[in-house]
């Protein structure tokens, strides 16, 4: 198993960054390039004309990726990597649509904010339905750090799973706001799926993160401050479905509250902001929403926020590691 986590890594990371030499030149060539807000940070017009949609990049080779390793362990446990990934896919291809759409009308609005929940609901509640027809998953919650599971009616637990998985992909999306931001906050969530699916003995799951981690590695090649180019809804999406589908298919949820702290931070500053925006007529609670533009209007540079909040998410996939162990018995 540790060999070929360490393969589908390998294969993720050269793919991803032979893809950039490819694809970046092309994005700019179809004139691929972002919209920048004009009531976000004024510097960041300056990135006005960046390439989007280079979540092609690591969505490709984690496409490699999984062909690979679905026809490899085709008797055992190919059909579920193969539905984390299309799970992922579809949410990937929802942003591109929104991507698309941005470029297309030559601004910064996709899909309508109810076209986008409507679908991501109905993608979330058959990935739920197929993992426990596959048997991955159970309605039974599990709870980290008390090590116990809370059995749940098969409704309840439906309902609860759509709402966390659309809740947790737009909270990743929402991230994605800082040169490498989201990805260098993902990483750690990348590593802490590993490191649980190699204790749970969950070959298919460790191989979907691996290759998560080192598509993530290779677009940061491209995407660190000063980016070249931009993941985009296409990338962020995906992302967040690909988190999604690595806590669901290891069967616990709830993990999502601590090892995607800074997701939940950015969202819930976020929520923050539009409440006391309208609850006072028009004073900010923060600086700028979300909340690495606060840091930003602190004074933060990009390469600081990202510093920052990748060591938080580090911290916090530690912590999150240290709630699980009972569980595999370490």
């Amino acid at each position: 198993m540790t060999a070929d986590i360490i393969i589908s890594f390998a294969i993720s990371f050269v793919v991803t960054v032979a893809l950039g030499f490819v694809l970046i030149p092309m994005l700019r060539s179809l004139k691929a390039g972002q919209s920048i807000k004009r009531d976000g940070p004024i510097w960041h017009i300056s990135k006005e004309g960046t390439p989007t949609m280079g979540g092609f990049m690591f969505i490709i080779a984690m496409l490699v990726v999984t062909v690979i390793f679905a026809i490899r362990y085709k008797d055992n446990g190919g059909a579920v990597l193969a539905a984390m990934f299309v799970f992922a896919l579809v949410y990937g291809v929802i942003g591109f649509i929104d991507d698309f759409t941005k470029i297309r009308h030559k601004g910064n609005q996709g899909l309508t904010a109810l076209q986008k929940f409507l679908l991501q609901l109905v993608v979330a509640v058959a990935f739920v339905l197929l993992l426990r027809y596959l048997g991955y998953l159970t309605p039974n919650l599990y709870v980290p750090f008390v090590n116990v599971t809370i059995p749940l009616p098969e409704v309840v637990y439906l309902i609860f799973a759509a709402f966390v998985i659309v809740g947790c992909v737009n909270s990743v999306n929402l991230t994605d706001g800082v040169d490498g931001l989201v990805s260098g906050v993902s990483i750690p969530v990348a590593l802490f799926f590993i490191a649980a699916a190699w204790m749970w003995g969950m070959e298919v799951q460790g191989i979907f993160a691996a290759s998560l981690l080192g598509g993530l590695a290779g677009f940061l090649v491209f995407n660190f401050n000063p980016a070249k180019v931009f993941m985009g809804d296409t990338g962020s999406l995906f992302l967040g479905g690909a988190v999604c589908a690595m806590a669901f298919a290891l069967d616990m949820p709830l993990i999502l509250v601590p090892l995607g702290i800074v997701y939940i931070a950015e969202t819930l500053s976020d929520i923050i902001q539009v409440l006391y925006f309208k609850a006072t007529h028009g004073k900010r609670f923060f600086k700028m929403a979300p909340l690495h533009h606060h840091f930003e209007k602190c004074g933060w540079s990009e390469k600081k926020v990202f510093a920052v909040f990748s060591t938080v998410s580090l911290i916090f996939a530690v912590i999150s590691m240290l709630g699980v162990m009972s569980r595999y018995g370490f």
